[in-house]
């Protein structure tokens, strides 16, 4: 039988900083991954040092580098809805969960990966992730996928539970870090420096790359009032 993930994210890059070591391993585990991306991040800060591109030019760019990186983790099925960035708040969640619940009847995912509504920090992280839920509300609660939210910030987040899961990317982090560079209009400042203290110090290559090695997420508890 074949086993179906699916990743909810809003924006290019998302999939790869939040869960791309967990991806790669589900993968190689046999796992197929369907990936929707609601938008072509066109509100991106980052447009290099020095300048590489415009808002009219970013929206192409990182829509490549999104399919750059989708490849090195091993997604055959991206779904890009090409939506506004920073505009999902204002679109109808009852609209989006049906988005999403279309795509979940369609692939029948064992997991479904996304940001934890409310504590994702960008109201487009919140809002997607809240419309995902949503959508897995409609299902029999015997047959919802389970969801595994990614968080790291917001409203009570100092007296927010810890993780439920926590997971260890070593064995696969050289070519997460390949998905990491692949969006290089937003990663590589970050890359670059890390490069070159891997070169300069190879022997704290893990210590360097910690917070890339270990992937939380916090699963969503429909039965329960604090979630």
């Amino acid at each position: 039988m074949t086993k179906n993930i699916l990743s909810v994210y809003p924006h290019p890059d998302d999939e790869t900083f939040v869960s791309a070591g967990t991806l790669i391993q589900h993968i190689e585990d046999g796992y197929n991954v369907t990936l929707i991306i609601a938008t072509l991040g066109q509100m991106g800060r980052r447009m290099g040092n020095p300048f590489f591109a415009n808002r009219e030019t970013l929206p192409k760019i990182r829509e490549k580098e999104l399919q750059s990186a989708a490849k090195v983790i091993g997604i055959n099925d991206l779904r890009l809805w090409k939506m506004q960035d920073k505009t999902l708040q204002f679109r109808d969640l009852n609209l989006l969960a049906d988005w999403v619940l279309d795509v979940i009847k369609e692939v029948h995912p064992e997991i479904i990966y996304t940001f934890y509504p409310g504590y994702g920090v960008h109201p487009d992280h919140d809002t997607l992730s809240a419309a995902t839920v949503h959508a897995v509300s409609h299902l029999d609660a015997g047959s919802r996928p389970e969801i595994r939210g990614h968080a790291f910030g917001g409203k009570g987040w100092k007296s927010f539970r810890k993780p439920d899961i926590e997971i260890d990317v070593s064995d696969v982090i050289d070519k997460k870090m390949d998905a990491v560079r692949a969006h290089s209009s937003q990663s590589e400042l970050i890359t670059k420096k890390m490069d070159e203290l891997i070169k300069e110090n190879p022997e704290k290559k893990e210590e360097i790359l910690d917070r890339f090695i270990r992937e939380r997420y916090w699963l969503y508890r429909f039965d329960d009032d604090s979630k």
